[in-house]
């Protein structure tokens, strides 16, 4: 079966059935989804399909308050949610240009985390808990217009070299951090970056590596006395056309400059930098977009006032869609040869 097929079954009330059905077919369970076989077509089979939708319904109002309460986003009431996760793009309510992915890299425990977390408009969190993917979207609205920025946090695919080539050909913008204590983190950024090159240049057939529209990020730059990285090594290493900042995710030092770069490089308002807006409920701003107006003694913002929300359903796009967009995007230059992520 292909890994982007597999899913899994929530435990509770399924177990019976299934020790059911097995009494009457010794030969084992083929998967639900595969409906073109005789058993999927089995009245209990049936049953079960429909017992795991409503187990997956009733589970989404508790993955939400989940991934709310992980990523420091303040938890609200399920039946104030859109049913599902908003895509601009989808709803026809922005523009391609509008819409950007950012993907970060860089080795383990030199902030990535935070760092995404501060853009999103979330505090510092001190406790360190290994990521393994994280993705996040962050919905604007300034001047009149709807943007789109989702957040691709890949620090689990160091190990997986197809599924970080693959995270790197769909993405626009490139956030490299690599720690101001750590040599070894520099290392890898530079790595990161030849790989990132090598990647875009075989996508769209080009003989040299094109540039990289990436912001290098030196952070813990609050950890003065531990530095062992300088800045003038930096642009040595990495050359002087890649913007650089040192940053400090604690307290905030050089964040502001390097969110701007990163909004330059995806062709964004400034005020897409979280010090430019405010922050509203998600159901706000879809009212927005589509042009509704609130209730009278209601907060939503004047379409000239700078706003923004998060996304609390966003998930990675799958597998399947990200291949689609790699190979759709290699076509309009050249007909690939093979899969670009091998």
């Amino acid at each position: 079966m292909n890994t982007t097929e597999k899913f899994y079954l929530p435990v509770d009330g399924i177990l019976e059935m299934f020790t059911s059905l097995t009494e009457h077919h010794q030969s084992g369970i083929m998967h639900p989804v595969l409906q073109s076989t005789p058993l999927a077509q089995h009245p209990k089979v049936s049953a079960i399909v429909k017992t795991v939708k409503g187990c997956w319904r009733q589970q989404d109002k508790r993955v939400v308050a989940s991934r709310s309460s992980s990523s420091g986003i303040r938890q609200v009431s399920t039946d104030r949610l859109p049913k599902m996760s908003v895509d601009l793009l989808e709803l026809g309510l922005t523009k391609p240009r509008n819409c950007h992915r950012v993907v970060v890299l860089g080795a383990p425990k030199v902030g990535k985390t935070n760092i995404v977390r501060r853009f999103l408009g979330n505090e510092f969190e001190e406790n360190y808990e290994p990521t393994t993917e994280d993705f996040h979207r962050k919905l604007f609205h300034i001047g009149g217009e709807a943007y789109q920025v989702d957040f691709l946090d890949a620090a689990g695919e160091r190990d997986f070299p197809a599924k970080r080539r693959l995270s790197i050909l769909t993405g626009d913008i490139f956030l490299l951090i690599f720690s101001l204590d750590d040599r070894e983190s520099l290392s890898e950024v530079c790595e990161l970056l030849n790989e990132i090159k090598a990647a875009k240049a075989k996508l769209v057939k080009l003989k040299h590596p094109p540039r990289v529209p990436a912001v290098i990020c030196g952070n813990k730059a609050d950890l003065d006395s531990q530095r062992v990285v300088r800045r003038s090594e930096v642009g040595k290493i990495l050359g002087e056309d890649i913007p650089f900042f040192e940053t400090s995710a604690k307290n905030g030092t050089g964040l502001e400059g390097m969110f701007r770069a990163l909004a330059n490089l995806g062709g964004l308002p400034d005020e897409t930098s979280p010090s430019r807006h405010q922050i509203i409920p998600i159901l706000t701003y879809q009212s927005l977009c589509i042009g509704q107006r609130g209730r009278r003694g209601s907060r939503v913002p004047g379409l000239g006032a700078p706003c923004a929300a998060l996304d609390p359903l966003a998930c990675r796009p799958s597998f399947t869609s990200d291949l689609r967009l790699v190979l759709g995007s290699s076509t309009k230059h050249n007909k690939p040869e093979k899969c670009q992520i091998q």
